[in-house]
């Protein structure tokens, strides 16, 4: 089941932290530099792929350990490749890779809370309205706990 709610996502209580990456190897802004600086170990997960793999798009590569803000607690950081390219001067999004690796996700982690941002609709430009209808039909009926965890402000 999908929830949208307001927060800071880093600090929120979850088991696996979902955010979208291109397939650079970059996480230079957005969530994916947050995720560089408070987890290293999940930004070198990404460095261990080929910079530029387009085949990469719709998988991932992901992180276990020590939570950097909630002590005590253990979370998985996902690295989803959801975008082939980065910079704003076109919607980097690509819905098809977003689909397949929810789709996988959702059954990788079925008994685990699940938080991601507005995962695409920032600095990748895709369509909110489209994104939550993909999630909607991906975790609407899965036993999984899923949390969209969005600034004060933001449309989903």
């Amino acid at each position: 089941m999908l929830n949208v709610i307001e927060g800071d996502l880093f600090s929120t209580p979850i088991d696996v932290l979902v955010h979208g990456c291109n397939c650079h190897c970059r996480m230079g802004s957005g969530v994916a530099a947050i995720v560089k600086r408070e987890y290293p170990n999940a930004w070198l997960a990404d460095q261990y792929t080929v910079p530029g793999d387009k085949s990469k798009l719709g998988k991932y590569t992901s992180w276990t350990g020590p939570h950097a803000r909630l002590p005590g607690r253990i979370i998985t950081i996902v690295n989803a490749y959801t975008q082939y390219d980065f910079g704003n001067h076109k919607i980097q999004l690509d819905y098809d890779a977003l689909i397949l690796v929810m789709q996988t996700i959702s059954q990788t982690f079925k008994d685990k809370s699940i938080g991601m941002p507005r995962i695409g609709c920032g600095l990748a430009g895709g369509d909110p309205v489209q994104v939550k209808s993909h999630l909607d039909l991906i975790f609407g009926n899965t036993p999984n706990t899923v949390l969209v965890v969005k600034l004060p402000g933001e449309q989903f």
